[in-house]
């Protein structure tokens, strides 16, 4: 970083945003292999939580390729560096006021942990959707599993790369063998544990 850079404080806080918003603003990291579920996940939890008046958005791998991270591959390098980006957006999200869904593959430990580290404690959730490899190349939503196998896509999680599961969880997911609706009562009932869908909220009756 340059040393003429310098960091200007606004007149409005993230206290003053979780006020006029009525609620916090958090990130809840989905993280599992290509095919998991992470993104139908992630979806339905904002449907669920814009349903009742939150701020919400979903960061969506696939989607954030297409613009802010068009020029990175998924080299290991490239993916330390996709998720750097991620975590730096997510941040500034959070400083907004919004809650985060961020569904992403996110295979290393050390890239999931950079990101919890960038945000207060407490403020980073993470989801593992968890779901075994043959049942993700069984779905193979996008094709990508039979074109890696042919040896067409370099460095995919699963496959040619690895998947670091994670250590501790806010909450795992078995999304080979859970309904899509027992997974979203299981994430907001950790939200509503963790206080950060308090009582008197729409979506902790």
């Amino acid at each position: 970083m340059a040393d003429n850079v310098f960091w200007h404080q606004g007149q409005v806080s993230r206290a003053h945003r979780a006020e006029r918003n009525g609620h916090k603003s958090f990130v809840l990291w989905f993280t599992g292999l290509s095919g998991a579920g992470k993104s139908t996940l992630a979806h339905a939890v904002e449907a669920e939580l814009f349903r009742c008046g939150h701020q919400v958005m979903v960061l969506d791998g696939d989607n954030v390729r297409h613009g802010l991270c068009s020029d990175l591959g998924f080299t290991e390098e490239d993916r330390h560096e996709n998720l750097r980006r991620i975590g730096e957006i997510s941040k500034l999200f959070v400083e907004a006021g919004v809650i985060v869904l961020a569904a992403f593959v996110s295979p290393y430990r050390s890239d999931r942990d950079r990101v919890r580290s960038m945000l207060p404690h407490g403020d980073f959730l993470e989801v593992y959707c968890k779901c075994g490899l043959e049942t993700c190349e069984a779905r193979d939503p996008k094709g990508l599993y039979a074109r890696a196998r042919r040896g067409e896509v370099k460095n995919f999680t699963g496959i040619s790369a690895p998947y670091e599961e994670p250590l501790r969880p806010e909450l795992i997911v078995e999304t080979d063998k859970e309904s899509l609706t027992e997974e979203v009562a299981r994430a907001m009932e950790v939200l509503r544990r963790m206080d950060l869908v308090p009582e008197g909220d729409p979506c902790a009756e």
